[in-house]
This record gives structure tokens, sequence and C-alpha cells, in this order.
């Protein structure tokens, strides 16, 4: 480290060195204060096997300098009842006495310290795998990383904003204000199914939304004022359809940390998911499995050295990592870093200027996709590649893209910035290729690759741009649908567009200007809440007749409205009726009706009653 001359006398380098200690500590001391040198945050031999004995996965990574001071030792692989005799000692903080507690499928089994580990410290783990009538031997080590406190960390809450054009208003719900869905074009022959977004920016609330099939909101859940959530969609618990989405704050049990909700088809919320390990859940990922465990994405932030990649010995970096959770325990079956296994060198961001305030977020993971051999597609923006991850092992068995690609690209399958790498039929991987920021590509686009695995080439298969030309600098996303349509949702570009298999626009939408929502999908879904349908009445003029408005929030089986009224709450008889309009129906009344109560059923295809409102005075 070269000093200007005028400051060589007054500043010293101290060496300080704890017995047993992992590492030397490294201060800077000028006058009376002292700042701690960042250390190493990337071990000498990367990408090492997390299998050992041939047997067991265990995380934290052997040799691993990444691990959380709050951190589980996992082990998968073999029977909880298998695994005995696990010590775990730290070099400043000793034997660490824990529990040792199983998976619910029955493969393994976290050892949880009773107390946290220190920071900084080297860690020592062993244990004893019974194998049938033999026994196997297992150790290893890591480091505990320096947590960036004063690092401001990775992306920041948007600020919301109120224009009343831009969002949407109800007579039966006052409390509801949606950012408005402009239609742009519609066509029949659309893949039946709602439309999940989860807008987080611009005017009006924020919140999960679900839209029908001609972009008409079905339901919305307002969070308050800078709350924010992402990533909704449908998918499969306990057997059962249900809706997830990651959300920030998400007050339950006591915390208020950042969490996933997962609610049933009565918007109940029947369980919430939070990161182990000490960490908060970040919005790029939630996906559960069909094994009854999820992978999600977390965004830390560690003090590191990051002269590697040409940045400060005195820095911080973005720890980005995913983890397997067991969501009938909590517990963390796996965990995997990205500084363990890919160079600070792969990224294409700079870290000249990172610092402990702004961390150098060298991979940005975005994404997490499960393919049939078990593997993990991780996906990065800021090294343009997605990363094929052997389950067993951890280690990166190929990249595509960026500047150690496994296959050869042409220039128009290369990627940049993007997200959402997706595993599809016949060796084909999707992304949603952003292109910016800055700029690289001329438009954002969805993408389509061939991977031909004998002379490890990538092609490209199929590529989608929106007319006019949109330019997404973060986020979005590509859903494929069974027949060959796509759902594209254009992330900071506040679109969403369905495109039919031959690229014909079936379906273009779009949010006000600075509305962003990270994803959209198009899903079945079939709920009915437990709450009962709304309505307002609305008296005759000297143009128009009375109206009654109905709405249920979040039914989305209605295909009807029937309003009953009368002199009392027990002479109500059916006096009209008309077809669902949107998420709020006006009900025109007869001619001349001046009824002193109203009530509205909601009514199915068939005619059933789904649901009553209250009976309500006609005033």
């Amino acid at each position: 480290m070269r000093l200007p001359r005028s400051r060589a006398a007054a500043l010293a380098v101290v060496v300080v060195v704890v017995a047993g200690a992992a590492a030397a500590t490294v201060l800077l001391t000028s006058g009376a204060r002292a700042t701690p040198l960042s250390p190493r945050c990337v071990p000498g031999g990367l990408d090492r096997s997390s299998l050992l004995g041939g047997r067991v996965t265990v995380s934290p990574m052997p040799g691993s300098l990444t691990a959380s001071a709050q951190t589980q030792i996992s082990m998968v692989g073999v029977p909880a009842r298998a695994l005995a005799g696990v010590t775990v000692t730290g070099s400043r903080s000793g034997r660490h006495d824990g529990s040792l507690e199983p998976y619910s499928q029955g493969d393994g089994a976290s050892f949880v310290p009773r107390r946290e580990l220190e920071e900084g410290e080297r860690v020592r783990v062993s244990a004893r795998v019974r194998d049938g009538a033999r026994t196997i031997a297992i150790a290893w080590s890591f480091t505990v990383a320096l947590r960036d406190r004063p690092g401001a960390g990775v992306g920041s809450a948007p600020v919301s904003a109120s224009s009343a054009p831009e969002y949407q208003v109800f007579r039966t719900r006052h409390d509801l204000r949606p950012p408005t869905i402009t239609v742009a074009h519609r066509s029949p022959g659309r893949t039946p199914g709602d439309l999940l977004i989860a807008p987080y920016a611009g005017p009006g609330q924020w919140g999960p939304m679900i839209l029908d099939e001609d972009g008409a909101l079905v339901w919305f859940k307002p969070l308050p004022k800078s709350w924010r959530a992402g990533d909704l969609r449908v998918q499969r618990y306990g057997g059962r359809p249900v809706l997830t989405w990651w959300q920030d704050p998400l007050p339950y049990g006591g915390t208020r940390k950042a969490g996933v909700v997962i609610d049933d088809t009565a918007y109940h919320r029947i369980a919430v998911v939070r990161a182990g390990n000490g960490y908060q859940p970040d919005l790029h990922e939630f996906q559960i499995t069909p094994r009854g465990t999820a992978l999600i994405t977390v965004f830390d932030a560690i003090d590191c050295d990051v002269r590697a990649a040409h940045g400060p010995r005195n820095g911080a970096a973005a720890d980005t990592l995913l983890q397997e959770i067991d969501l009938r325990t909590g517990l963390v079956r796996y965990e995997w870093h990205t500084l363990d296994h890919i160079p600070l060198q792969e990224s294409y961001e700079t870290a000249r200027l990172a610092s402990r305030q702004k961390p150098f977020d060298y991979f940005h993971i975005n994404s997490i996709d499960v393919g049939k051999d078990g593997d993990l597609l991780v996906d990065s923006r800021n090294t343009w590649a997605a990363y094929d991850v052997e389950e067993r092992t951890g280690r990166v068995r190929w990249r595509l893209g960026g500047k150690r690609s496994s296959f050869a690209m042409p220039a128009s399958a290369r990627v940049a910035f993007q997200h959402d790498a997706r595993f599809q039929p016949g060796d084909d991987v999707t992304f949603f290729d952003n292109g910016a920021t800055p700029a690289v590509h001329h438009q954002s686009r969805a993408l389509e690759l061939h991977l031909d695995f004998t002379d490890m080439r990538a092609s490209v298969v199929r590529e989608v741009v929106h007319h006019p030309k949109l330019v997404s600098p973060s986020q979005g996303n590509v859903q494929t649908l069974p027949g060959g349509d796509w759902v594209i949702g254009w992330g900071q570009a506040s679109y969403l567009t369905q495109l039919g298999p031959r690229g014909e626009v079936l379906f273009d939408a779009h949010l006000p200007l600075a509305s962003e929502s990270f994803r959209a999908y198009r899903e079945a879904w079939h709920a009915q809440p437990d709450t009962t349908p709304a309505i307002a009445y609305a008296a005759p003029t000297a143009r128009t007749a009375a109206k009654v408005y109905a709405s249920w929030n979040g039914a989305t089986d209605v295909a009807a409205w029937r309003v009953l009224a009368g002199a009392s709450a027990a002479t109500l008889r059916p006096v009209a009726r008309a077809v669902r309009a949107g998420f709020e129906t006006a009900v025109a009344l007869p001619s001349g009706a001046a009824p002193a109560y109203v009530r509205a059923d909601a009514l199915d295809a068939a005619g059933r009653v789904l649901g009553s409102s209250a009976v309500e005075p006609a005033r």
C-alpha cells in the first residue's frame, strides 16, 4: 500500500494476533482512530465440493470464508439417526453445545448451536456417519465472515407517489387505490388464467395484485406506505394451490423482518417463511419444491478485500447466496454462497468505488431454477451468466454466458444484466435479457437458447422484443405456457405481454410509467374469500336510474351480479342482474325503483350463488 508522503509518518500498520485465531486482524491507525482492514472473503480454493465421505453434503462449505455467526451446521444425505458425535469448535468461542434437529424429509439434520459463533473466527466441525456396519468420520472447517454493519446494503425502497388519474378508485371499496392498468391490445385465443403482478413503486398503493384474463382487477392487497411486495405467483404447498409473495417488512411472530407469505384460496395466511442463519430473504426467488422445501435468495454484505477485482483493500462485497429451507421445520438444509464458487473477476461491475457504505455487488443473484436431474440453475445479473450447480456437491458444472462461458455463443446469444434463467425442455434455457444499465443492447428482449452439449455451443431458438421499443434497466421474466405462449414481464419498464407461439401479440398492458413489478405471470387461480361482497347504492337522477355497485375483492369465479331490493330487509326480491364488468360492476335498477333496502348476490357461470353482501339501506 502506497501512502502520500505527508501522511506516511502519522499512519502506522498494526498487526494484532489473537491466540488460536484463524488469521491476524489488521488495523490502520491514525491518531486515536483505528479502522479494521477487510479480510479475504474468497477462499484460496474456489468451487470446492460440499460432499464429504461420499454421502453427506454439508454447509457452510469446507473452506468457506462467508459463514454467518448464526449459522446452523447443515448435513444432508443420510438419515438423522446415522449422524453422531457432532462437535463444533470455534477458534475463539471454543466448543459449542447444540441440538441435532432432523429434516422432515428424513435425509439429514442441522446441528443448531445454542450460542452464536464469533465473527472472524475459524470453526472446525467433525461428525461420525454410520453406514451399515461401518462408521465414516467427516471433518471440515470454515470461517465466520465480518458482517458489513456500516454498509448501506443492496438496493433501497422506492417512494410512493399519488396521481389520481394513475390509480383506480371504487365506490364499494374506498380503501383500495391500486395503480391503473392500461390495456393496449387484447386478442381472442389467449391461454386462460389470471395475471399476477406486484407493483412496488409509482402511484397508488403497492401490493400483490391479480387481474382477470382481460386485465381488470380481481384482487388487491394494499400494503402500508413504503412496504414492498414482489414475485406474486401460484405454487403448490401441501398438495394444494397457494399464493406466495415476498414482503418487506412482514410483521409476524414478533418480528418485522422480510419474509414470504403463503396464502390459501380464501386468502388466509397459512405460513410465513423466513431465511435461516440470521439472514433475511430478498425478492429474487421463492420456489417451493416437490419435496416440501423452498429455495430462497439472500443479499447480505460482508467486509471484504476486493483488490482481486481492482477494488480497495478495505472494502466490502455483497454476499449473495441461496438457501434450501425445510418448510415444515424452518431448518436450513443447504446454503450456497456465490463468493465460495465464483471469482470476483467474473463481474462486469466495477469494484473501484466499493466501500462499506457501498459494497461491491459483483454477482447479484436473481433467480434459481431446478432441473430434471436436481441441478440448480443460478442466474447472475452482474456476471452476465447463468451457472449450473450440481445438487450434491455445490460445484459449478457449466456456465452459460459471461467471461468464462462453457458454451461458444454467437453475438446474438449473448446476454447482459439479464434475469430469470429457466430450464426448458430439450436442453433449452430462457432468459429475460435486460441489456442495460448501462446500455449493452438496443432494447430488452425475451430469449430462448438451445444448448448443444456435444459441440458445447449455444444458439438462439426464439427472440422477442417489444413494439414500441422498451429498455428495462432491471427486473423482468419470461414464463412459458403450454401450447407455446410466452408471458413476458418487462420489469422496470412496467409492461406485461402475452405472445403466441408464432410471436403474435395476444395481450399487452402496462402500469403507470413510474410503477414497477418484478415479474408477471399468467396462472390458473380459483379463490373465494371468506369476506362478503361489498355494495354501494347510487340514487336515481333526472337522467339515470338507481344503481347498485357490487364488488368482491379476490373472488375469481364471479360471472354475474343479481340485485335484490325491497321496502324492508325481510321483503327483498330480485329486481336486476348484470354480467360482471371488471372489479366493480354497476347494476342498473328498473326505472322508477326507489327501494329502502338492497342486497347483491355474486353468481357463478351456472347461476349459483357464491356469496351475498350484507343488506344495506338505499341511501
